[in-house]
């Protein structure tokens, strides 16, 4: 009997002990949906939402350059800012036609989604943010291609929500300043190797 009542005890210090500890992650996907909800409730109320793209990005690239950078500088973004969380990565963008091929889908690997696909998804999902209690919902964009299929639905949601205090916003500067970080790193010399890229790419700091 007492055995049983000290698995008990100990059971419960260990529930309230997990209840009692704010989870560190920025990352929604980490958190269970009481976690998001009371951080939503304690001042966390904006939502970064990280788009990337899957696809070629020369020979010594790999694939995913877009998703992890995006991934890995919004979480950076989002603990500098202190009242914001971050959305899993958007990593199926538009990247060109199938039948016959265009643009990246020229190359192995590549996938893509046509633009009205793409805003339906940045749509339902700023909705569903919305409906979760967010009152700022970013889309932060790794790739050209769909800047403007960004900024058209932020604007969209922007003017119907225009009276519920919740706002959408398409950061464009982002992207532009990445652009140019990347046009300088490739005037200076020849790019990294895939390997040394993939080990560069584990290191946050690193970016």
């Amino acid at each position: 009997m007492l055995r049983t009542r000290l698995l008990l005890l100990a059971m419960l210090i260990s529930t309230t002990a997990a209840r009692a500890q704010a989870p560190d992650s920025v990352f929604l996907e980490e958190l269970t949906w009481t976690e998001l909800r009371d951080l939503v409730k304690s001042g966390k109320t904006t939502i970064i939402v990280p788009i990337g793209g899957t696809e070629q990005n020369g020979p010594h690239m790999a694939l995913g350059k877009h998703n992890r950078r995006v991934h890995l500088l919004s979480e950076k973004i989002a603990r500098v800012l202190g009242n914001a969380l971050v959305a899993p990565v958007i990593a199926y963008v538009p990247e060109g036609g199938v039948n016959p091929p265009t643009e990246h889908m020229r190359f192995p690997g590549t996938i893509t989604v046509t633009d009205d696909v793409f805003e339906k998804v940045l749509e339902s999902s700023a909705r569903s943010f919305k409906l979760a209690g967010f009152r700022d919902i970013v889309f932060l964009g790794d790739h050209g291609g769909y800047q403007r299929d960004e900024k058209g639905v932020a604007t969209r949601l922007d003017r119907e929500w225009a009276a519920t205090g919740v706002h959408a916003h398409a950061i464009e500067e982002y992207y532009r300043r990445h652009l140019s970080d990347a046009r300088r790193r490739s005037a200076s010399g020849p790019g990294e190797s895939v390997a040394a890229r993939r080990r560069r790419a584990r290191r946050p700091e690193a970016l």
